[in-house]
């Protein structure tokens, strides 16, 4: 199992700088004192402080408790053909891409680069597979430093939302649709981490697919740092209103579903969808 992305402190740090909140800010909203917030954000973490924060966060104090406590894990997601995930390291960082494909025509869609991209070349060449799309969930570095390798190997087309830009790569709007043998591919602007962060949206498998980038992880989200509400709310209207069934393939951290994520994610967990 892949680590999760994000620890209880690394969402109590999103969720503060996403609102503007001074540490003597929350522990006024929180009713606490300074030691106490001190303490929080050193790692110390109790049911009674954490109860106190969450709510002014707008944070789901259970699940965050699950986190702090390392019993948060995500479903089981049993392996599917035509989906495979790939894991490299960038500096300090693990970043996921995917390799999507029709098993009976042997079409194949690539999600992102990430690092290093020859473990996913020699997928294609193993499952004989033909790239047929390379898509572009963002242009952060780590998910697309092996890009113009993959390109020229595969010879695939690239695309990437209009908001951003990568080598070689055609500009798309929200709403693109895309085919690859039986697969259907709709692509959704989540933007909030990122100015023009894509979900891509696959059907055709046997179950469905969201190719999300960093809008969401494994209980957790991006940071937003262009617009954390706008994250918030693409996440709830554009990801987690897709079936429960619908497996989540993050840029970083293992592999979830929509339904582990509308029940237990810190961030979106008991909201309404609105």
């Amino acid at each position: 199992m892949i680590p999760l992305e994000d620890t209880a402190a690394d969402i109590l740090g999103k969720a503060q700088r996403g609102l503007g909140f001074s540490d003597s800010q929350l522990a006024d909203n929180a009713g606490l004192g300074a030691e106490r917030i001190r303490l929080l954000r050193a790692g110390n973490f109790d049911a009674e402080t954490l109860s106190a924060v969450a709510p002014v966060l707008g944070l789901d104090p259970a699940s965050l408790l699950k986190l702090a406590q390392d019993e948060w894990r995500p479903e089981p997601v049993e392996e599917i053909a035509g989906l495979a995930q790939f894991n490299t390291n960038y500096s300090d960082m693990t970043v996921n891409a995917y390799l999507l494909w029709d098993p009976a025509l042997r079409q194949a869609i690539a999600f992102d680069s990430g690092a290093d991209c020859a473990e996913m070349l020699e997928r294609v060449k193993r499952e004989n597979l033909t790239v047929k799309l390379i898509l572009l969930t963002h242009s952060h570095p780590d998910h697309v430093a092996d890009l113009s390798r993959l390109r020229k190997e595969t010879g695939a087309p690239v695309y990437i939302s209009k908001r951003e830009s990568a080598s070689d790569a055609e500009g798309i709007d929200e709403g693109k649709r895309f085919e690859c043998g039986a697969l259907r591919i709709e692509a959704r602007l989540t933007s909030g981490h990122s100015v023009g962060g894509m979900t891509f949206v696959v059907e055709g498998l046997t179950r469905p697919v969201a190719v999300v980038g960093d809008s969401l992880f494994a209980g957790s989200m991006g940071g937003g740092a262009v617009s954390y509400n706008e994250a918030l709310r693409n996440n709830r209207q554009k990801i987690l209103t897709l079936p429960d069934e619908t497996i989540v393939c993050p840029g970083h951290g293992p592999l979830t579903t929509i339904g582990k994520e509308k029940r237990e994610n810190p961030f979106f967990a008991e909201k309404v969808l609105e």
